[in-house]
């Protein structure tokens, strides 16, 4: 595709990922290029003699990737009317959202018509196709479905979303959607976007573990036979998964919904979840659910968020929850050689969710303050700066 104004080029959506992710599978090289007809063995006069082992010119280097992550995104509320003009809905964070080259964020709520809701579900959310529009005019590249709110509304309305999914991936501007399908292939198969010769994959999932006998997200699983979310509470298929687009892919971003609602430190299952992942191959790990921040820094050769927390959510509540921004990773990815990408530069722009359900900028003394907890957060996940 032509590039884009913003630097963005050839964007793809999880249905065209799924052919991508198969062909990652094949580990034949590339065929070689086809040679040119023989030269003379002398050259034309005046001109230098060419070694048939001279090096090779080295690419140009790609320059940085720059990739945005903001935590979960729902119309509730006082959100729901934005969606009568979704080219504007979220147009206050727009700046945010689109000054990467791809932003990630996940989407937690149904999305379609039809079903109803989850018997014995406390909270149910729904939004219509609306939702992708409002997501790809704010400057979103990339949202993740693996979340405990993708089927409020049952299995029923599965096959309406969908149908909204594909088209989204084919609107203009496109929105890839990952973390659900209808199959557990479809469920984890990766987006890639080529980001002026770099290829970016992101993969999602779920690992929220729910109580069965007070939520049904457990029963929502995509399996070989039946469609549903990415869901990780075993994580082999998640690992083979990035393990199989590492080797696609230059810079590997895993979206998870994790951890315990209301906990500032990643638990222990995070954290096992998290190495084990950069261990894969995993470049960035990020994820939300806790409906709060927790710490995001280095490990290993890999960079992880714990928690983004809410972003466009139909309550401030509290000092925590309210508190939000969007993380701006600068990622060099690999040149010439083995050496893994590696994140050179993280900033958090502060911000805070107002009456209206949207975030908007802090005062300089809550910056100051968010800085602080950022460093004792980071401090209790265990990561370095």
């Amino acid at each position: 595709m032509a590039a884009g104004g913003d630097g963005r080029v050839g964007r793809t959506g999880a249905a065209a990922a799924l052919l991508a992710l198969a062909l990652t599978a094949c580990t034949t090289p590339a065929q070689a290029p086809t040679e040119a007809s023989p030269t003379p063995s002398t050259p034309p006069s005046g001109e230098p003699s060419t070694s048939a082992t001279s090096p090779a010119p080295e690419p140009p280097d790609p320059g940085p990737v720059r990739i945005a992550l903001a935590g979960d995104v729902h119309f509730e509320g006082v959100l729901a009317s934005r969606l009568r003009d979704p080219a504007t809905a979220l147009t206050p964070a727009s700046a945010a959202l689109g000054s990467a080259d791809i932003t990630i964020v996940n989407l937690e709520t149904s999305v379609g018509t039809g079903g109803r809701p989850e018997p014995g579900k406390r909270f149910t959310f729904s939004a219509g196709p609306e939702a992708f529009e409002a997501l790809a005019a704010a400057g979103v590249d990339v949202a993740t479905m693996a979340n405990n709110h993708a089927l409020d509304f049952g299995r029923a309305r599965l096959p309406s979303t969908l149908r909204a999914v594909y088209a989204a991936a084919a609107a203009d501007p496109p929105l890839s959607v990952i973390g659900l399908g209808r199959s557990a292939e479809e469920a984890f198969a990766p987006a890639f976007v080529d980001v002026r010769g770099t290829l970016v994959a992101t993969l999602a999932a779920s690992v929220a573990d729910q109580d069965p006998t007070a939520d049904p997200t457990g029963r929502w699983a995509a399996t070989d036979e039946r469609g549903g979310i990415a869901d990780a509470l075993d994580p082999a298929r998640l690992l083979a998964a990035v393990r199989r687009t590492r080797r696609a892919a230059d810079v590997v971003v895993v979206y998870l919904h994790w951890g315990i609602q209301g906990q500032r430190c990643p638990s222990d299952d995070q954290r096992s979840l998290a190495a084990a992942l950069v261990d894969a191959g995993a470049d960035i790990v990020a994820g939300s659910h806790a409906h709060q921040l927790q710490g995001d820094g280095r490990l290993g050769n890999g960079y992880v968020a714990y928690g983004l927390g809410n972003y466009a959510w139909y309550s401030p509540g509290d000092a925590a929850t309210s508190r939000t921004g969007v993380l701006h990773l600068t990622v060099r990815p690999r040149a010439n050689g083995p050496r893994p990408p590696y994140v050179v530069r993280a900033i958090w722009g502060p911000e805070r969710i107002g009456a209206d359900g949207l975030p908007a900028t802090t005062t300089p003394a809550d910056a100051t303050d968010f800085r602080s907890d950022r460093e004792s957060l980071r401090a209790c996940a265990g990561l370095t700066d």
